[in-house]
């Protein structure tokens, strides 16, 4: 098995998000594919298999599978098109979530993803007081979403990690603002998956782009996430799919052998 380390969303290395991506012939056991991903202690590692055209894809945190990561699809892209299929521009995902649909353009990924509204919930103390800021609104989708008044409260916000762990609602927690220089910006939480913060998170910006879509009124934005690497994300909202597009730099290639 192939394995290729990349960052994502990032225009250089020790930036963006890194992601494992390991491409084989056929599937291995779901049981050292998880071991795989705890070995690596990444925020996600994908598993790729072509299928006729298409490109499965799994993804798995260090303590379990989900059913949806950008970085990580974007880094396979990167990995597709600089290794597998040497130059095509253009590549099919088959995955839990449906097709997912990548092209490359220039060095620039745009992932097609589906779009995930999130309905807004009420008013969650346990949830203000993990972050230790006060929230303006609640949504939850697979995660949840938190909204406050401006980007100085998400850079200064120091949240407890176990707390938000014990939460009962979604599997991580996105805090989102008006930016200062983007459209808007985020942080994004998942202890529940062995990653305290994820430093740019494709998947969160299918709940992101349609909220900021409507509360902007514009359909193409730039949004920037502030995590201590960072990461900026160009977006467009389509209606029922949206488009993240960023770059991706290779740190290592490597083969794993003798467990298969």
């Amino acid at each position: 098995m192939n394995m290729y380390f990349v960052d994502a969303f990032a225009d250089q290395l020790f930036t963006g998000n890194p992601a494992a991506v390991c491409y084989a012939s056929e599937w291995t056991a779901d049981e050292i594919m998880q071991k795989i991903a705890a070995e690596n202690n990444l925020p996600e590692t994908a598993f790729l298999v072509k299928e006729g055209e298409t490109y499965a894809i799994r993804w798995f945190t260090p303590r379990y599978e989900i059913d949806l990561c950008g970085h990580a699809t974007l880094a396979s892209a990167f990995v597709i098109h600089n290794f597998i299929d040497k130059g095509i521009s253009s590549a099919v995902f088959t995955s839990q979530s449906g097709n997912l649909y990548v092209e490359c353009r220039d060095g620039l990924y745009t992932l097609n993803f589906p779009s995930r509204p999130a309905p807004a919930i009420g008013r969650l103390e346990a949830a203000e007081q993990a972050l230790g800021i006060p929230v303006q609104e609640f949504y939850l989708s697979r995660d949840l979403i938190a909204v406050v008044e401006n980007e100085d409260m998400i850079k200064e916000m120091e949240p407890d990690f176990s707390r938000l762990e014990a939460l009962a609602q979604g599997d991580g927690v996105i805090v989102t603002a008006p930016g200062n220089d983007f459209d808007f910006v985020s942080r994004c939480f998942y202890p529940k998956c062995g990653v305290n913060e994820d430093p740019v998170t494709g998947s969160a910006h299918c709940n992101l782009i349609p909220y900021w879509s409507r509360r902007l009124g514009r359909e193409k934005m730039i949004a920037r996430q502030l995590s201590e690497r960072g990461g900026t994300l160009y977006c467009q909202d389509l209606g029922g799919r949206v488009l993240i597009s960023g770059r991706a730099v290779l740190f290592y290639a490597a083969q794993i052998k003798g467990i298969l």
